[in-house]
C-alpha cells in the first residue's frame, strides 16, 4: 500500500526550496472583490521562477537525489512547466536532465527547457506514450523518473503554495485550483486541510478535460484521450494513484470550465490586473466567477498555476 504525504512533508518542502522558489506575491483586485461579493486572494505563480508553479515541486524532488543520482541524471515527460521547472532545477542543482515534451508543445515552453540545460526528446501526444517513453530512457542511461504530478516529494512542492498563502490570509472559507494531473490540487489540498480546516476546496478542470471529475465522482481512475482544450497544462489523461487518493480524501468537489470562458479570464488578469496569465492558470478564478452566487461575503483564495504562454498565441485567443 502506498504512503500518500503529509502536510509534514509539503512544510519540509518549504524549508527546502525556500532561497531558490520564490515566494510570490498574493495579489487583490477590487473588480474581482465587487463582481463576486467576496474577498478574493490570488496566489500568483505566474510570477514564479520560470512562470509556474511547477518550479516548487521539481526542486524539492531534485534537492533530494542521492549522489548516485545526481551523477546519472533525471529524466521527465511534460507538455511544458513541469519540463522547464525540472529543467532549471537540474541546472540549478548540477544535474543532467533529459525531458519528453510533444512535438506540439507551445515553442516558448520548449525554447525555455532547452535555454535551461535540458536535452529535449519530442513526441506525438496524440498516438504515442510518454510515460513509456520517459520509462525507456530512464531504465536505458541509469536515469531517475521524476513525473509531472504523481510523486510525493513533487506533490509536497507543489503544496507550498498554498501553505504560502494561508500564512499570508490566514484561513479561507474556499480555495480555487487548477486540475491536470493532479499535483497541484492534492498538494494544496494537505495545506488547507492542516491550515484552513473548514476551507471548501475545488479542483477545476478544461470542460473537454474531465478525467478528475469523473474519477472523483466515480471513486475510481478514469482513463480519456487527450482532451483538445486550450489549457495545455491540463490536457492530462488521468489523474495519479497518489493524487487521486488525496483528491478523494481532501477535495470538496471537481468543477469545469469551457474555453471561452478561460479566454475572458486571461482578459480579465491582463485588463484589470495587468499580468500575463497562460489558459490553464485561469481555471480556477473561471470556476469562481461562475459561483460567485454561493461565494456572497466570503474569503477566497485562487492559485494562478502559471504565465508561460507564446505571446503570439496569446494575442490571438484575446482577439
Amino acid at each position: 500500500m502506498q504512503v500518500l504525504p503529509t502536510y509534514e512533508d509539503v512544510a519540509a518542502a518549504a524549508r527546502r526550496i525556500e532561497g531558490h522558489a520564490h515566494r510570490t506575491p498574493v495579489l487583490r483586485s477590487r473588480t474581482a472583490d465587487e463582481e463576486l461579493g467576496a474577498q478574493v486572494f490570488f496566489k500568483a505563480e505566474n510570477l514564479q521562477r520560470m512562470g509556474a508553479f511547477k518550479f516548487r515541486g521539481a526542486f524539492n524532488a531534485l534537492s533530494r537525489f542521492d549522489a548516485a543520482q545526481r551523477k546519472a541524471g533525471v529524466v521527465a515527460y511534460s507538455s511544458g512547466n513541469h519540463a522547464q521547472a525540472i529543467a532549471l532545477s537540474a541546472r540549478l542543482l548540477g544535474i543532467p536532465a533529459t525531458i519528453v515534451m510533444p512535438q506540439d508543445a507551445p515553442a516558448a515552453k520548449v525554447a525555455a527547457t532547452r535555454g535551461y540545460g535540458g536535452k529535449v526528446v519530442t513526441y506525438d501526444r496524440y498516438t504515442e506514450d510518454r510515460e513509456a517513453i520517459g520509462r525507456k530512457l530512464a531504465e536505458e542511461g541509469g536515469l531517475t523518473l521524476i513525473p509531472p504530478y504523481d510523486h510525493p516529494d513533487v506533490i509536497a512542492g507543489q503544496g507550498t503554495a498554498a501553505k504560502e498563502l494561508f500564512d499570508e490570509t490566514g484561513p479561507l472559507d474556499a480555495l480555487f485550483v487548477c486540475l491536470g494531473g493532479g499535483g497541484l490540487l492534492s498538494g494544496s489540498a494537505l495545506a488547507a486541510r492542516a491550515l484552513s480546516p473548514g476551507c471548501a476546496i475545488y479542483g477545476v478542470e478544461p470542460e473537454a478535460g474531465n478525467d478528475g471529475q469523473q474519477s472523483f465522482r466515480s471513486g475510481a481512475i478514469v482513463h480519456i484521450d487527450t482532451p483538445k482544450t486550450i489549457a495545455d497544462g491540463a490536457q492530462t489523461q488521468h489523474l495519479g494513484n497518489y493524487t487521486f487518493d488525496i483528491i478523494r480524501r481532501d477535495v470538496d468537489d471537481v468543477l469545469t470550465v469551457s474555453d471561452a470562458q478561460l479566454v475572458d479570464e486571461m482578459r480579465f488578469f491582463a485588463t484589470r490586473m495587468k499580468i500575463v496569465v497562460e489558459p490553464t492558470g485561469c481555471l480556477g478564478f473561471a470556476a469562481a466567477r461562475a459561483m460567485r452566487a454561493q461565494l456572497q461575503g466570503k474569503r477566497v483564495g485562487v492559485i494562478i498555476s502559471g504565465g508561460n504562454v507564446d505571446m503570439e498565441r496569446f494575442c490571438a485567443l484575446l482577439a
